[in-house]
């Protein structure tokens, strides 16, 4: 393995590891970019003295092109959002509820169980064995809302679990049952609902935050005969929202010099509201980052928050006074 390709896998590991934490050091976009380009297959994050699942929690296999999905025939495939939230595994033996595992790395999880008491039934009318997997959400209106469901899920005090689950609107969205007892997938979901769950197969999904849709073949026995990747099942996919950015002036570029002492440029510009956060500033990365993107004081850039956390340029748009000597200065 290359040393450039090693060291891409190390970052993407810590970033993967930091982003179910609650603490995500890159983009999503950034992220899946590097994801594809060098391959990595990893799913979740690294656990310490985890448990096992029931059944592994794999990822989704992501598109980001309508037009060329990874399943043939779209249309006849059912559609949900796609939560942008915390997956959970919750185990259910003769009806009663035994376990909650986070995700972790797909085959073992931290146990939760006494933060799911709050958010998941405790008894159910199925005595098959049965892990139900879904998102633990914070209503949309919170900010940095899947950061605040990760952060409140990592509290070791109960009780002080229990006040974030009534101030952020925490709750558990279930997405699949496994093993399944019902033909379809959609016919899962009303069985999940008959015993008193919130499923992603509702109408009440407009109040958490959405990270895309999710499309999949309804019968499990067909959804089964697609097969699976160690990564992702080849029955659904997720199409990734493309986000949309906010255009503003890019005023001056400053240098700043981090705890390592390694100094980056940061883009001052014109206020701009994004999301629930005006943005200001925004990184630059270094010269090569400003090149690329052809950056000059005085143009209008394209600005989005990563992740809805941290701003980023991303495109210049159009020119209206230009100086680059001006950053010139500033890098010398």
């Amino acid at each position: 393995m290359q040393k450039s390709q090693l060291a891409v896998e190390q970052l993407l590991d810590k970033a993967s590891d930091l982003y179910y934490t609650g603490a995500p050091i890159i983009s999503d976009t950034e992220f899946d970019r590097l994801v594809e380009e060098y391959n990595y297959t990893r799913v979740g994050h690294k656990i310490r003295r985890g448990i096992k699942h029931l059944y592994p929690m794999k990822s989704l296999q992501k598109c980001f092109d309508v037009t060329k999905p990874p399943i043939d025939n779209v249309s006849s495939l059912v559609t949900t959002v796609k939560l942008d939230g915390v997956a959970v595994a919750l185990t259910y033996v003769e009806g009663k509820l035994v376990q909650c595992l986070t995700r972790g790395d797909g085959k073992e999880g931290l146990d939760i169980s006494d933060r799911m008491l709050y958010l998941a039934p405790m008894q159910i009318k199925r005595k098959e064995m049965l892990q139900v997997t879904g998102e633990v959400v914070a209503k949309k209106h919170i900010p940095n809302a899947r950061n605040f469901a990760a952060g409140a899920l990592n509290l070791k005090d109960v009780i002080e679990f229990r006040d974030r689950k009534e101030e952020g609107g925490l709750a558990f969205i279930a997405y699949d049952a496994q093993k399944n007892t019902c033909q379809n997938w959609t016919q899962e979901m009303k069985c999940l609902q008959s015993n008193g769950f919130k499923t992603v197969w509702t109408d009440m999904m407009f109040d958490y935050p959405e990270d895309g849709k999710v499309f999949r073949i309804d019968n499990y026995r067909d959804y089964y005969k697609m097969g699976e990747t160690s990564h992702h099942p080849k029955g659904s996919f997720a199409l990734k929202q493309i986000q949309e950015g906010v255009v503003t002036e890019l005023l001056d570029v400053v240098w700043q010099t981090g705890k390592s002492g390694v100094v980056t440029p940061v883009a001052v510009l014109e206020p701009v509201v994004i999301g629930d956060a005006t943005v200001s500033r925004a990184t630059l990365h270094n010269m090569e980052y400003i090149r690329g993107l052809n950056l000059e004081i005085g143009c209008m850039v394209e600005v989005i928050r990563s992740g809805e956390i941290i701003p980023r340029i991303v495109r210049r748009v159009e020119e209206k006074s230009v100086s680059y000597t001006h950053l010139r200065a500033h890098e010398t």
